[in-house]
C-alpha cells in the first residue's frame, strides 16, 4: 500500500480535527454521521448508540483521537503518469479515423470498416466496465493502472505486425486490445482526484487527468496527417511512414507502463480530505460492489446525468470520428486541415476543461455550470453546422473551437457532478457507469450519423446530433444537486452514513459500520 516517506507527505496543508468535536453533538447519528434517525428521534441514541460512538469515532481517528489529512508530493506524478498513458491511448483511437481515406486505400477496405476502428473502443467498453469497475474495487487503484498502461503497450507493438495490404484483421484485432486498455482508463480520473488531492483541488486535478485524454485526442487529429500523407500511388512509401507512426507510439507505450510501475501506489500515507478519512477508515468487508450498484441505480439524480453524460459524450466521440468525412465532403483534398480542425477543437476544450475545474473547485456550483455548459455546447454545434458548407475553413476552425470547448470541456464536469451527488458510492463505478452510456449512445450516433452524412449530407448528421444534446439539456436541468462529498468535507453532512450491524441488531452489533446513501 502507498506509505510515502515522511518528508514526501510534508507538502501542503495539514490538518488535525478531533474526531468526535468534527461533527456537532446534534449532527452524528450513532456517532458517525448524521442520518434519517436522528430526525426521526430528535436526537435520542438507541441503547447501543453509545457503543456504536465509540467504534465509529475510534475508527475516525488515526490515533490520539484526532482525524489527520495531508497532501503527499507523489500526487503530482500519479497525475502526470496516469494522463501521459491515457494520452497514448486517446492518440491509439483516432489515429485511423482522422486518416480514414489512407487507411481505406492501404487495407483495401471501405470507410465503415475503418470507422469499426473507432467505435471497437465504444464497443469493448460497454461489457467490461463492471468487470472492470469491480476489480478497481476489489483490488485497487495500482493494478487497473497496470492493466490500463500494459494492455495499451501490447494493443501498440501488435499494430506494427499489421503493417501491410490485406492484415486489416490484425490491426482490428490490435485495436480492440487498445479498447480494452481504455477501460481500465476512463474510470480513473475522479478516483485518483478523491484519493490523491484536497478538497480545494480535486475538481481541478480530475480535470487535468481528463485533460490527458483529450490531448491524445489533440495529437491524434495533428499527427498522423503529418506522419502518413496520402500516397495511394506508393503503397510502400505509405507502409513505411504508417510504420513511423507505430513503432513510435509502441515505444512510449512501453516506457509509460514501466513509469506507472514506479509510480503509482494504492493510496498516500494521510488521507487528503475529511471525506476520504471516511471512506477509508470502513472496515473493508462492509462494502458491497453489487449493493454499490444497486444504489447507484436508485438514485434518480445519478441516472438522469448518466443518460445526459452519454449524450454530450456520445456527440463528441460521433463528430470527432466523422471529422475527417464531413470536412473532405466540402473542402475535398484537405486531409492535414480536417486534422488541424480536430486538433483546434480539443485543445480548445481542453482550456475549457481547466477552465471549468477551477471554477468549480472555486463555487462548488455543479449543477448550474454543467447546464450552462450544456446550452452553449448546442448553440456551439448548431452554429458549426449551418457555417461548415460556406466554403472558408477558418470559419470552420473558429467554430470548430468554440465547439470544443464547451463540447470537451463538459467531459469532468460529468465526472466530479457524479461523484458529489453519489458520495459515497465509488468514483470508479459511478465515473465507469457514466463512460458506458457514453459509449452506448458513441455507437448509436456515430452509426446513424455516419448513415445520414453518406446518404444526405454532414448538415442532416449533424442536425440530428443537435436534436439529442436538446433532449440532454432539459434532462440535465431535472437534475436535484445534491453536493454530499462537498457537504462532508465543509461540515455540513446532510447525508445519510449510519451504523449498520454486518450480521443482526444483535449479533455483533458494534463491529462494523455500513454507509448507506439517503436515496
Amino acid at each position: 500500500m502507498g506509505e510515502d516517506g515522511g518528508e514526501e507527505e510534508a507538502e501542503g496543508e495539514s490538518e488535525e480535527m478531533p474526531a468526535a468535536a468534527a461533527v456537532p453533538p446534534q449532527q452524528r447519528c450513532n456517532g458517525f454521521l448524521p442520518g434519517k434517525e436522528a430526525a426521526e428521534e430528535g436526537g435520542r441514541a438507541a441503547p447501543a448508540g453509545g457503543e456504536e460512538r465509540a467504534e465509529a469515532e475510534a475508527m475516525l481517528s488515526a490515533g490520539g483521537g484526532r482525524a489527520e489529512t495531508r497532501l503527499s508530493r507523489r500526487r503530482l506524478a500519479v497525475l502526470a503518469v496516469f494522463s501521459c498513458y491515457s494520452l497514448v491511448n486517446a492518440f491509439q483511437w483516432i489515429q485511423y479515423s482522422i486518416l480514414s481515406n489512407v487507411f481505406a486505400g492501404f487495407y483495401g477496405v471501405s470507410f465503415t470498416q475503418i470507422d469499426w476502428l473507432s467505435m471497437v473502443y465504444m464497443v469493448a467498453y460497454v461489457p467490461l466496465i463492471l468487470p472492470a469497475t469491480w476489480l478497481l474495487d476489489a483490488r485497487g487503484l495500482r493494478l487497473t493502472a497496470l492493466l490500463g498502461a500494459g494492455l495499451n503497450g501490447l494493443g501498440a507493438w501488435l499494430k506494427c505486425a499489421s503493417l501491410a495490404p490485406g492484415r486489416y484483421p490484425l490491426t482490428l484485432a490490435a485495436q480492440a486490445v487498445c479498447a480494452v486498455a481504455q477501460v481500465f482508463i476512463l474510470g480513473l480520473p475522479s478516483r485518483i482526484a478523491s484519493v490523491w488531492f484536497g478538497p480545494t483541488e480535486v475538481s481541478t486535478a480530475c480535470a487535468v487527468a481528463v485533460l490527458g485524454n483529450q490531448l491524445g485526442t489533440a495529437i491524434g487529429f495533428l499527427l498522423p496527417p503529418v506522419l502518413v500523407p496520402n500516397t495511394p500511388n506508393d503503397i510502400d512509401l505509405m507502409a513505411h511512414n504508417i510504420s513511423i507512426m507505430f513503432y513510435g507510439t509502441a515505444i512510449v507505450s512501453t516506457l509509460l507502463f514501466f513509469l506507472t510501475g514506479v509510480v503509482f501506489e494504492e493510496k498516500p500515507k494521510y488521507p487528503p480530505s475529511h471525506s476520504q478519512a471516511v471512506l477509508q477508515n470502513m472496515p473493508p468487508e462492509d462494502y458491497s460492489y453489487k449493493q454499490s450498484i444497486i444504489n447507484l441505480f436508485k438514485n434518480i439524480p445519478f441516472i438522469l446525468l448518466l443518460i445526459s453524460y452519454g449524450i454530450m459524450t456520445g456527440a463528441f466521440y460521433s463528430v470527432s470520428t466523422l471529422l475527417n468525412q464531413m470536412i473532405v465532403t466540402h473542402y475535398e483534398g484537405e486531409e492535414v486541415n480536417a486534422g488541424r480542425i480536430g486538433l483546434t477543437l480539443v485543445v480548445a476544450g481542453m482550456v475549457g476543461s481547466i477552465i471549468c475545474g477551477l471554477w468549480l473547485d472555486y463555487t462548488k456550483t455543479y449543477k448550474q455550470t454543467t447546464l450552462i455548459v450544456y446550452i452553449l455546447s448546442f448553440i456551439g454545434l448548431l452554429v458549426f453546422t449551418f457555417t461548415l458548407d460556406l466554403g472558408y475553413l477558418i470559419v470552420v476552425f473558429v467554430t470548430g473551437g468554440v465547439l470544443g470547448f464547451f463540447m470537451t470541456g463538459y467531459l469532468p464536469l460529468g465526472f466530479e457532478f457524479a461523484v458529489e451527488i453519489t458520495y459515497p458510492e465509488s468514483e470508479g463505478t459511478s465515473s465507469g457507469l457514466l463512460n458506458a452510456s457514453a459509449q452506448i449512445f458513441g455507437i448509436v450516433f456515430t452509426l446513424v450519423q455516419g448513415k445520414l452524412t453518406t446518404d444526405y449530407s454532414p448538415r442532416a448528421g449533424n442536425l440530428f446530433l443537435c436534436a439529442w444534446i436538446f433532449v440532454g439539456i432539459i434532462l440535465t436541468a431535472l437534475i436535484k444537486s445534491d453536493l454530499r462529498r462537498h457537504n462532508v468535507n465543509s461540515g455540513i453532512m446532510n447525508l445519510d452514513v449510519k451504523a449498520v450491524p454486518v450480521d443482526s441488531p444483535v449479533e455483533r452489533e458494534t463491529t462494523a459500520l455500513k454507509i448507506q446513501s439517503a436515496l
